[in-house]
């Protein structure tokens, strides 16, 4: 693995149970790396963040995510491995029986955090950082669905992970709302993070263009900078 390399993949094989979904995967994206996935429905895009994520198993061949080995990953090493990254999910998963404030402190109690004083700091840090540092008080359902996709940012940030995996962060939301959600999670990606967001808002990949791999036929290909993508061939 390069020493630049937060996210390295040789020769992988990811399955799906038993299915065979992506064969001869090889890519690497660097600390500081905005990158996007792209590909058709069921091409492979969420399967290969969820063996990324340790969700799925790694079956055949070699990855190493922020220092693990996800071929000789223990069990006992997931936790901790997943600490390094923050998920940010379509659907957004908040616990919508208590407010923003109390969802961020149940994730930061989960993992470890013990002091009051340094839970609200954080806290109070990763809602400025989304915009939102006057929303704790809400509930979910209080707030828009661009407002709820920060907060989901703001969760992913927490334990400032090394990697954030983005999973459609846009699919929910309204054009001018997606803009916003994009310029954060750039500006995360500025401020020294990986970034890896499977997508299929191609207006935004257009306008924010960035490194871009996709899943087709069973296998990830990189896209040439020069490419123009045929968006009509990934609905």
């Amino acid at each position: 693995m390069s020493e630049k390399s937060i996210i390295q993949f040789q020769d992988a094989s990811i399955f799906q149970d038993d299915h065979l979904v992506l064969s001869g995967v090889t890519f690497s994206v660097a600390n500081n790396e905005f990158v996007y996935l792209i590909g058709r429905v069921g091409s492979g895009k969420t399967s290969l963040i969820k063996t990324i994520n340790a969700e799925l198993p790694l079956k055949k061949g070699n990855a190493t995510v922020a220092g693990y080995e996800l071929n000789k990953l223990r069990k006992n090493q997931v936790p901790f491995m997943r600490r390094k990254l923050g998920i940010v999910f379509q659907d957004f998963q908040l616990l919508i029986d208590r407010t923003v404030h109390d969802n961020l402190f149940f994730v930061l109690h989960a993992t470890g955090w013990k002091d009051p004083s340094f839970i609200q700091k954080r806290i109070d840090e990763v809602l400025t950082k989304v915009g939102l540092e006057n929303k704790g008080y809400k509930m979910p359902h209080q707030l828009s669905g661009g407002e709820q996709q920060r907060v989901v940012i703001a969760r992913a940030l927490l334990n400032e992970p090394a990697i954030i995996l983005a999973d459609e962060p846009t699919g929910n939301l309204d054009p001018e709302t997606s803009e916003g959600i994009m310029q954060i999670l750039n500006d995360i990606s500025a401020a020294g993070r990986a970034v890896l967001m499977a997508t299929h808002n191609y207006t935004l990949l257009k306008k924010y263009p960035a490194r871009t791999l996709k899943c087709e036929d069973g296998k990830l290909v990189e896209m040439e900078e020069s490419t123009e993508i045929d968006f009509t061939t990934l609905e």
